[in-house]
């Protein structure tokens, strides 16, 4: 059976990993792996998580499963955090999923299943496993120029012009903030032309809110995809509680179907209930567990926020120093400041991204897509220094 497969090409990322790892330069920056670094290099547990673990193995009485609805405690306390009331929570509906990942598996695959025409409009450049899950799932996809990497700018006139093409039925796939891999984020006049055009073609927006808190904080962050999501009778939500809350190995995440209804929220529960079902039947309980301890008790979501604030004030703050550095040959950086969450993608030719790693030991994908947590200040004038270094290539 085995001899009939071809080998699949291997990801990216994890041989970008590789190299790194063996590269014996004290002085390498590692700009690729998509988590969160603090000054020292660590991705740190929060304390708010550190507590609310101790309580959860102090008062946890059973390792039964929950159901394929997950921690359901979980799920309610995530759509408050998201939504804050934009829409009624009888017209919401809700499930724990193993990630961001698994929620968006779901909102699709619910489409996919049961409107195999359907259409899918996603920006240019995107995560990437946005593509590969649509089309692993046969999906329909229309794309459009979301960032312009040369002019380092958001094509507004592109996404609304996508925006006005969108059919009746059709999917319009927004990232929520902090936009992978560019930082580029709309503003909320974007927000609200776009939501105006969608309702009235009658599109149904799915939004990817994967870095909610990271960008300006949680209510700036949210601010849009709440107005917008407020606007429609149907729409879709993807939330992962891996960036947020630090807890990435425990793949904590929740997907929500918005209906006009509560009769029709709750045929959309099922369905989306059935699918999980068959993915991974039952979601992993501790992360989830974990959120929902901090998000429900007063003094661990205080701790909680202040320790994602300053996570947030880090990352604008190594965004204001690249920016102050100016332009460095052919890279001008001053972009960055205005631009949220982790992500850049700076427009590099292949060449110089190798150079890069080569020469200063700077490793990022090769798309250009830098992690700017990855960044200590310490590491700032020295990688503008590099990137001086190669523009010409």
């Amino acid at each position: 059976m085995f001899d009939q497969l071809k080998p699949q090409p291997a990801d990216a990322l994890l041989s970008l990993i590789k190299l790194y790892n063996a590269d014996p330069r004290d002085t390498k920056i590692d700009l690729g792996v998509g988590v969160y670094r603090d000054e020292t290099g660590g991705t740190p547990v929060f304390a708010a998580v550190k507590a609310a673990e101790r309580r959860l193995i102090a008062e946890q009485d059973s390792k039964a499963y929950l159901g394929p609805e997950g921690d359901i405690g979980f799920v309610a306390a995530v759509r408050e955090l998201a939504l804050d009331g934009a829409v009624a929570p009888d017209r919401v509906v809700g499930l724990q999923t193993p990630g961001g990942t698994g929620a968006l598996r779901l909102a699709i695959e619910l489409v996919v299943r049961n409107l195999p025409d359907t259409t899918f409009w996603v920006g240019t450049p995107t995560w990437p496993v946005h593509m590969s899950i649509l089309t692993g799932l046969g999906a329909k996809v229309r794309t459009y120029e979301h960032f312009d990497i040369r002019r380092q700018a958001l094509n507004a006139d592109a996404l609304l012009a996508a925006a006005r093409e969108a059919g009746r039925g059709d999917i319009f796939l927004l990232h929520g903030c902090c936009h992978n891999p560019t930082g580029a984020d709309l503003a909320i006049e974007h927000w609200r032309e776009v939501a105006q055009i969608l309702s009235g073609n009658g599109a149904v927006p799915l939004i990817d809110l994967a870095y909610h808190g990271l960008g300006e904080g949680l209510d700036a962050d949210a601010a849009g995809a709440r107005h917008l999501l407020a606007a429609f009778p149907e729409a879709l939500l993807a939330y992962s509680c891996d960036k947020n809350f630090g807890v990435y190995r425990e793949r904590t995440g929740a997907v929500f179907a918005i209906a006009a209804d509560a009769a029709a929220a709750e045929v959309a529960g099922s369905n989306l209930a059935t699918i999980g079902r068959n993915n991974w039947s039952m979601p992993p309980d501790h992360g989830a567990a974990v959120a929902r301890i901090i998000l429900t008790d007063a003094g661990l979501r205080s701790q909680w926020h202040g320790e994602l604030q300053g996570m947030q004030a880090r990352l604008s703050q190594i965004r204001q120093q690249l920016a102050a550095c100016g332009t460095t040959g052919d890279v001008d950086l001053s972009h960055i400041a205005g631009q949220r969450g982790m992500f850049a993608t700076l427009p590099l030719s292949g060449a110089a991204i190798v150079a890069l790693r080569e020469r200063h030991g700077v490793y990022m994908a090769g798309s250009g897509r830098i992690n700017i947590a990855g960044l200590a200040e310490r590491d700032c004038d020295r990688f503008v220094a590099a990137l001086a270094d190669v523009a010409g290539l």
